[in-house]
């Protein structure tokens, strides 16, 4: 099947959307309600449905839905077996109807279709599984265009685009149905009467009885505990998540592995307050911020008449690091004569301060971090090859964000939050068009460079809606963000007015003249805005 480049933006763009929805939204009803709202700004959706399986009634219901009134809901109720929405929780295998007046197992039970053009009228069911078993389904109808009437030829070339068109949406749909599976199946639990009678915060369904293949993977995930500072859903996260939790509970020597900017200091952070020396200090030190000589003093300590200017006795980092942890980042910086020092203090626990002959016993956790490569210096000479093998007990080796691509979007909601609050702006959320340009973009400077980007578009917006143009240049242009562009300057200015006409519109609820009041328009050049750039203004009424 040919994607576009429009469609796989789109793609992009969708899925990040209900990511974020899934993984930030605590209450489960609300999720599937925004899911289904997304898709249909998204897929042109005319009506959406989340379908459940009542297990112990083998009733199919309508638990939420898009499009459809109250009492054409409760309207929707099939068995196993019937109507199309039956069939699919029966096969568990997507189904398609290209025309739902020529499909007698349309049954339309819900009444909704009444008073359109049947014939324009698409459906798509998709099955939603926990595991092999089918729990609901997710299902929507859009409106194609009508049969051709011209030559056999030109009919069969619309019909095959049609079909292409129909199996994308189908392939973007059973990818959201496995998003929202665990929602559905809390959903399912709830129907079935299998929920506690407990109320729990913010919405979120009580504790509900597990089969015993889900009470093993949630003891799996007791016993690893997400770190709360370190934001992420990606499976290279939670295999950070399970070595943290692995060596805090030890008193092991850890070297933390990654690129600048992917967040190695929250790692170390993490080891520490999870760790039995949890109450006791943890002292940070960038070992390539300051000269040789003053990193000794500053690390170990010096004497009264030490050095010049050393006019009084000093502790250094290793003594008031005592019963806790210091983390050394930038390791790889040491000198040769430091590290012999630090290998000292990490097999003997003892040093002296620089110009004393006092040895003085430490109890210290040394958590190392670096970005270079510690095997490639040890064959230069510039790192002992002793100490690295005592650093690297445990190594832990943070992903970088291109890696973790997912996770973009919660890391760009977390900051939003944050520099709001530091810039006293109101930013609620990020454009279709901002949101492509994040997710296609490489990020060399990884979590830190995102950081940035959201806090300059923070401070820039003015509509609280971060669009493209107020993300740096790095993310604007073809080589850095892999999204060549060869179209005319007039182009690119017609794809940034299409886009806050669209935004202006999704502000207004579809309303054209306050649009258009907001955009300094009058009706008429709005209208015929509107007509350049084929934006149906209808479709963004609530």
């Amino acid at each position: 099947m040919l994607i576009t480049n429009q469609q796989e933006h789109s793609s992009i763009s969708l899925l990040a959307e209900v990511s974020r929805t899934v993984n930030n939204e605590e209450d489960i009803s609300k999720v599937l309600r925004l899911v289904l709202f997304i898709l249909s700004e998204h897929m042109n959706m005319l009506r959406g449905m989340i379908t459940i399986l009542n297990r112990d009634t083998s009733e199919i219901v309508i638990n939420e839905s898009f499009g459809l009134t109250e009492t054409e809901s409760q309207r929707g109720r099939y068995r196993i077996g019937e109507g199309i929405i039956g069939k699919v929780v029966k096969s568990g295998k997507p189904a398609i109807v290209p025309r739902i007046n020529e499909e007698p197992l349309f049954l339309d039970r819900t009444g909704s279709r009444s008073r359109e053009k049947k014939e324009e009228l698409c459906f798509i069911c998709v099955p939603i599984k926990a595991g092999v078993e089918v729990i609901g389904t997710l299902s929507a109808d859009r409106r194609l265009s009508a049969p051709s009437e011209s030559g056999n030829s030109k009919r069969s070339k619309v019909e095959e685009a049609r079909k292409d068109t129909l199996q994308y949406f189908v392939d973007l749909l059973s990818i959201i149905a496995a998003m929202i599976s665990q929602a559905v199946r809390l959903k399912q639990l709830a129907a079935e009467g299998k929920q506690a009678n407990v109320k729990t915060p913010a919405g979120l369904p009580a504790p509900v009885a597990l089969h015993p293949d889900e009470e093993e993977l949630d003891g799996e995930l007791e016993d690893t505990e997400r770190p709360a500072n370190i934001i992420g859903n990606t499976k290279p996260v939670l295999s950070l998540f399970r070595m943290i939790d692995k060596i805090s509970r030890t008193n092991a020597t850890a070297l933390i592995l990654g690129e600048s900017g992917v967040g190695k200091e929250l790692v170390a952070n993490a080891i520490h307050f999870k760790s039995h020396r949890a109450g006791k200090s943890f002292i940070k030190f960038n070992c390539a911020a300051l000269p040789e000589n003053i990193v000794e003093s500053e690390l170990f300590g010096h004497e009264r008449g030490a050095f010049t200017g050393a006019a009084a006795q000093r502790r250094g980092r290793f003594e008031l690091a005592d019963g806790g942890t210091i983390f050394l980042d930038e390791v790889g910086e040491l000198s040769i004569a430091i590290q012999a020092k630090l290998l000292r203090i990490i097999q003997e626990k003892e040093f002296e301060r620089l110009g004393g002959t006092r040895t003085i016993k430490t109890d210290v956790r040394i958590i190392a971090a670096t970005n270079r490569n510690l095997e490639d210096q040890i064959r230069e000479g510039a790192f002992r090859e002793d100490l690295y093998y005592r650093l690297n007990i445990f190594p832990i080796t943070v992903p970088p964000l291109r890696e973790r691509k997912t996770d973009i979007m919660l890391l760009a909601d977390y900051f939003i939050e944050k520099f709001n609050s530091l810039n006293h702006k109101g930013v609620r959320r990020i454009s279709t068009t901002a949101i492509d340009m994040l997710m296609r973009y490489h990020w060399p400077g990884n979590v830190r460079e995102l950081q940035n980007c959201i806090e300059r578009a923070v401070i820039l917006s003015e509509d609280n809606v971060i669009h493209g143009y107020h993300l740096p240049p790095s993310l604007q242009t073809a080589e850095s963000s892999g999204t060549p562009y060869t179209g005319s300057l007039q182009q690119k200015l017609d794809a940034i007015e299409k886009e806050m006409i669209i935004e202006a519109l999704k502000r207004t609820k579809g309303n054209m003249s306050r649009a258009a009041a907001q955009l300094g328009l009058s009706d008429r050049i709005m209208g015929l805005r509107m007509k350049k750039f084929n934006v149906d203004y209808r479709k963004f009424r609530s």
